[in-house]
């Protein structure tokens, strides 16, 4: 029995091998127990930030094509959990952040979570859930009457994230040491609350999800099933979703829309066709087309371009790829017939800019705007500047020196971009 909008071919579990987005399941029976019935499948994110990142994206995906084969999804928001922090990868303890600032980080979370998942859906809407609404009231004294005594020191102790931790010098605190039964106890409300009886995550969740089948095991008899999503890592073995030391977030705020857009356009040849298969939707002969372009003409880039286009309009919507599309040929030189202003304030959010009065701006010789608005030094600067040929007044050539910005000029008759070389831009606020 096939569910959702998938082929009927296959399951779901099929899909995710097909897509990259399978590392391991506890126990194989789980794609034969999803081919043929609903299951209700969950995966929690942690709250450390009001954002999630593009790794986040991979299991998002996962969640999306369950969902697509009519599986009931629920997404659940460590708001209990983050005030202690998932110690799962990490060299040292991280801070811990006040209950506000978690609380704050969760809403940002439902939001980001709100653009994928369908919670409408006719036959199998997605949940949202936070687990303080069942820890926040739960006492330390019977948590460990009702979940602790179920747990032996030789099986925690034996798991890889914690062995790790404690050989090296930064050690492993208790608190981080009791995380995997805060998680399994998660996994025990939503078998009982929801009928879950499958949870996903990156491999580095292996021991956290199986320290929950063993739980229900324990307190349930009766088994559930844990699946993990392979760490996607580029060609070269970085991370993804990491550049320059920066994560890549979904919420525009932290990362533009044109900057998400680049990220992914900036894809090796080596990745993008996994990539496109793990972050996109686009059905397999598609894929297989933009894979034999990418070998007849790399030059084209046209499989980079789609995988861009793809990711930023699932993210960020229509709007957030038209911006970003425009921003890109802005950036590079095309012109800006047809940009407003807010369009330009979007484009240049990062760029220096200076604030000029109108007698300083219209009228008046481009070489002395580009000095007062601090493009170049000295006049005399910006006059050899205009002579080599290497000024811009909004992306076109300046060839005089005596060329005067006309108040036409002003975009939306507040602002002007000037630009030296490819990459200089200085934005003129008129006021």
């Amino acid at each position: 029995m096939a569910f959702g909008d998938d082929s009927p071919v296959d399951s779901v579990i099929q899909i995710l091998r097909k897509r990259g987005l399978l590392d391991a399941v506890t126990n194989p029976a789980i794609e034969e127990i999803a081919a043929k019935q609903q299951i209700t499948v969950y995966a929690g994110f942690d709250p450390s930030c009001d954002s999630l990142q593009a790794g986040n994206y991979v299991t998002i995906m996962a969640l999306r094509h369950f969902q697509r084969c009519g599986h009931k999804v629920i997404a659940l928001v460590g708001g209990a959990t983050g005030l202690i922090g998932d110690p799962s990868g990490k060299t040292s303890e991280r801070k811990f952040l006040s209950e506000e600032q978690v609380a704050r980080n969760s809403e940002g979370i439902r939001e980001n979570l709100s653009r994928f998942l369908d919670f409408n859906h006719p036959t199998a809407p997605a949940r949202l859930v936070d687990n303080s609404s069942w820890m926040k009231d739960y006492s330390l004294i019977r948590f460990l009457r009702d979940v602790g005594k179920h747990f032996r020191m030789g099986s925690l102790l034996s798991k890889e994230s914690v062995k790790l931790r404690l050989e090296s010098e930064a050690g492993m605190s208790f608190a981080e040491f009791a995380y995997p039964l805060l998680q399994a106890y998660d996994f025990l409300r939503l078998y009982d609350d929801a009928g879950c009886t499958l949870q996903i995550g990156g491999s580095d969740q292996w021991g956290n999800i199986t320290a929950g089948i063993e739980l229900i095991r324990r307190l349930r008899n009766t088994e559930v099933y844990g699946l993990t999503i392979p760490l996607v890592c580029d060609s070269a073995g970085r991370k993804f979703g990491k550049t320059e030391g920066n994560a890549v977030y979904l919420d525009q705020n932290r990362t533009s829309c044109y900057e998400f857009y680049q990220f992914f356009y900036r894809t090796a040849d080596a990745d993008v066709i996994r990539y496109l298969r793990i972050f996109t939707l686009l059905p397999e002969e598609e894929i297989t087309a933009l894979e034999s372009a990418t070998r007849t003409r790399p030059e084209d880039r046209e499989a980079a371009r789609r995988l861009a286009e793809e990711t930023t309009r699932d993210v960020h919507g229509d709007e957030g790829l038209r911006v970003a599309v425009r921003t890109s040929s802005v950036l590079f030189g095309e012109t800006m017939t047809g940009l407003k202003s807010d369009d330009l304030l979007k484009v240049f959010a990062d760029a220096p800019a200076a604030e000029l009065p109108a007698s300083k701006v219209v009228n008046r010789s481009v070489v002395e705007v580009a000095a007062d608005a601090g493009l170049c030094g000295s006049r005399s600067e910006a006059r050899r500047l205009v002579q080599a040929g290497g000024l811009y007044l909004n992306n076109r050539k300046v060839e005089n020196i005596e060329t005067r910005v006309a108040e036409s000029d002003l975009i939306d008759g507040r602002l002007l971009v000037l630009r030296s070389g490819r990459k200089n831009h200085r934005l003129v606020m008129v006021r």
